[in-house]
């Protein structure tokens, strides 16, 4: 028998960071799958695990500086891979490297990175790994000592190894991001790269020469202490999932640490900075 799903159709202004918080908050509750569109996102959760209540404590929704607006039905079982087939595009960097899935053709670049697709992916972030994947590519990696932080997927990780680094710590905090990591460091064929399961209090006693940290601003900012203690003079910290105008919050925090930036990039409004440790 199908499982039934309830969907929830949220639109949100403005819509980020709102949405990516949303998710966050919403994936805690039990929802299991997202797909981001132009006015926010829809969301999807097995009647099963459903309640009355489970947006009580959604905090965002009750959130002076966003407007969240939602309604909800009952859905059939969805083919999410069918549905990823048609959202999820791939990527292609400086004509070196592709991240594609496995039904798109290979465009036989330098760099070929497969990632399975899978049902809670969520496509809003193409600018912030087309521009991590960039700096990587001027990076020297050969032996480096990498961290992956807010792995997701695994794709930088999975980077990191193709240009040499060795060995690679990938963490995530979320469950699923963990797993499909393992399941797509295995689909590359890597074997340098360990995967954890949670968050920066995994990092004590820990040094790297490159630190890539693709998170949101709020966490960045409150574990930047961390990420710097763990990064050897002369290492690279590389940052991204903000905006442009949350360059000088980002920059005041990390200049704290006797990091200086060396230079960014900018696309659609994100950008992605590099950091070396004086």
């Amino acid at each position: 028998m199908d499982n039934i799903y309830l969907e929830y159709n949220f639109t949100v202004a403005p819509k980020e960071p709102a949405t990516e918080i949303l998710i966050a908050e919403l994936g805690n509750v039990g929802f299991e799958s997202f797909v981001e569109n132009e006015k926010g996102v829809t969301a999807y959760i097995q009647k099963q695990d459903w309640h009355a209540n489970i947006l009580d404590d959604i905090y965002i929704l009750n959130a002076d500086e966003f407007s969240i607006e939602y309604n909800q039905n009952e859905v059939a079982q969805t083919n999410w891979n069918a549905e990823w087939e048609k959202n999820f595009n791939p990527i292609q960097v400086d004509d070196v490297v592709s991240i594609r899935a496995p039904f798109h053709k290979n465009p036989n670049l330098k760099y070929d990175i497969v990632i399975e697709p899978k049902m809670s992916f969520g496509t809003g972030h193409h600018e912030t790994t087309h521009m991590m994947v960039q700096h990587l590519l001027k990076l020297d990696l050969e032996n480096k000592k990498v961290l992956d932080m807010g792995c997701g997927t695994g794709i930088l990780a999975i980077f990191a190894e193709m240009k040499g680094a060795n060995p690679i710590d990938a963490i995530d905090i979320d469950r699923w991001c963990y797993e499909n990591s393992v399941e797509n460091i295995d689909r590359n064929h890597c074997k340098n790269i360990s995967v954890f399961e949670g968050d920066s209090s995994l990092l004590t006693n820990k040094k790297y020469d490159v630190i890539i940290a693709n998170i949101n601003r709020n966490i960045l900012l409150m574990d930047m202490v961390i990420y710097t203690n763990c990064l050897h003079t002369n290492g690279v910290l590389l940052l991204s999932g903000f905006y442009q105008e949350d360059m000088p919050i980002i920059d005041a925090e990390v200049s704290k640490y006797n990091l200086k930036l060396e230079t960014f990039i900018e696309k659609n409004n994100w950008v992605a900075l590099k950091y070396n440790k004086l």
